[in-house]
């Protein structure tokens, strides 16, 4: 077997030997470098096109978030009515504060001021919007969105289970939207095998101050 001749001098050796080797491991490399950014800016395409096409849960109830004024009337007598709505938990529950104030009046005559607190969770599984008040007198009211009798003008919650409250009762919350900056909600309660029954009625519009 004859012994293969190298050049003599290492200017040219690098022209026939490391030169070509090198071009080729750069231009592979280049290759699988480009076939990962097309793999990448796929995937990420695929993901914005998906979270696109997902419906947004808080739409029904994004209207919500802000300021609140107005007037409340119903068993506690006629009052006032100051609410607000934000997101909290990095955006994953929206919590409501309210706070309904009642002069001594004919119907009320001690007047009272009534606090309470609400979250709204979105369900995954029921893929359905949940509402927990929390109220001042210890009650704690849990509501499902019924998305059957609701329309994108108005929204009906209707009670499932009730804390420190007889649960043979039912409760419903609807809102009716009347314009993006004023709706009305309407609380409405069913003693044991009877019909519903207004509560209470409050008139919100937003406060932009």
């Amino acid at each position: 077997m004859r012994p293969v001749c190298l050049p003599r001098r290492p200017a040219v050796a690098y022209l026939f030997l490391v030169r070509p080797y090198a071009t080729q491991r750069l231009t592979c490399s280049l290759r699988l470098m480009k076939s990962r950014i097309v793999a990448f800016v796929f995937a990420a395409l695929a993901i914005s096109v998906g979270a696109a096409d997902q419906p947004d849960p808080w739409q029904p109830v994004r209207f919500f978030i802000g300021r609140w004024k107005g007037t409340a009337e119903g068993e506690a007598g006629a009052g006032t009515v100051e609410r607000r709505y934000e997101f909290i938990l990095r955006d994953k529950f929206i919590q409501e504060h309210n706070t309904s104030t009642y002069r001594p009046q004919e119907k009320n005559r001690a007047g009272e001021v009534h606090h309470h607190m609400s979250i709204i969770s979105y369900d995954r599984d029921r893929k359905t919007l949940i509402l927990r008040q929390f109220h001042v007198e210890g009650f704690v009211n849990l509501y499902a969105l019924n998305q059957a009798a609701s329309t994108p003008k108005r929204l009906v919650f209707e009670s499932e289970h009730f804390e420190n409250f007889n649960n043979s009762w039912k409760a419903k919350e609807r809102y009716d939207i009347i314009s993006p900056d004023e709706f009305v909600e309407t609380f409405e309660l069913a003693p044991p095998d009877k019909p519903f029954q207004l509560y209470s009625r409050n008139h919100l519009k937003r406060d932009k101050a």
